[in-house]
């Protein structure tokens, strides 16, 4: 039998701590565009305390963007956390809540004193109670099923949008009417209205392209892509006007599914009760 020699000492292996599993880069991925989003919504301040309007707007613009590229991705590549929503919520309050009002304060509304600031700061605080009532709806399944093709009010990146409108205008027919900060207040106003409150707006996310249709929607797509690079400025105020033009119709919408889904349900209690025991 094998015995040890005296003085001699005994190795033994060192217990390794587990190693800790990493993240992959595809789940960092939509956190690297919501993080570009936010510093594109900053920068757009940066631009307006350089009077470099059109710059500005477009910063805002590319936070859009980005916007809406994050959670498509997010879901594509299987990348959706708590901690992504909690993120894209805070970049959405300083890029489409914040940017545009300093940069409409910093163009018109400073020249309206104390009342400017007001204003402003009414559509920022809007801007944070729609994203804090939107989060908590996040995965509410109560929902009834005509509502998920809906928004409750507009969205903060359709609201930055709306809002910038007379800025928009004033670089393609010129200052002297969208630059007075009285229709300015208009547009901060009712946009802070639109935002808090419970007007139905379409969606977009789960719209489905019948197939007959998609050759003349990538025309149009085409089309608005080629106008943004000749006409920038005028495309981008009809494309807020058309939106505009379209809440009505996402109200008319919502209230005709509403009343098909009554109608539906009405229809099936008499039954249900008629069958019961």
């Amino acid at each position: 039998m094998f015995k040890p020699q005296p003085g001699r000492v005994r190795r033994t292996r060192a217990i390794r701590p587990p190693k800790i599993p990493g993240l992959s880069i595809n789940r960092l991925i939509p956190n690297i565009l919501t993080l570009l989003a936010l510093c594109a919504g900053l920068t757009s301040i940066r631009f307006g305390l350089h009077g470099q309007w059109e710059y500005g707007v477009c910063a805002i613009l590319l936070a859009g963007v980005l916007d809406g590229l994050d959670g498509r991705v997010a879901r594509l590549l299987q990348g959706t956390s708590k901690f992504g929503a909690e993120l894209d919520s805070l970049s959405d309050f300083v890029s489409f809540g914040v940017a545009p009002a300093m940069l409409l304060y910093f163009w018109t509304m400073q020249g309206a004193g104390g009342f400017g600031w007001a204003v402003v700061l009414l559509y920022t605080v809007c801007c944070g109670l729609r994203l804090a009532r939107f989060n908590s709806m996040l995965g509410n399944a109560d929902l009834p099923p005509y509502a998920y093709n809906f928004f409750t009010g507009v969205p903060a990146p359709a609201a930055a949008g709306i809002v910038l409108l007379p800025m928009v205008a004033s670089f393609e027919f010129g200052v002297g009417f969208f630059d007075r900060p009285v229709v300015t207040a208009v547009f901060l106003l009712g946009v802070a209205f639109l935002m808090v409150s419970t007007i139905p707006t379409f969606s977009f996310k789960k719209v489905r392209v019948p197939n007959a249709w998609v050759l003349p929607v990538l025309l149009v797509v085409g089309l608005t892509a080629a106008f943004l690079v000749t006409e920038p400025w005028l495309t981008l105020a009809l494309i807020g006007a058309s939106y505009v033009g379209l809440i009505p119709v996402s109200v008319r919408s919502f209230r005709r599914l509403r009343s098909q889904a009554e109608r539906i349900a009405e229809a099936d209690a008499p039954a249900s009760e008629g069958g019961a025991p």
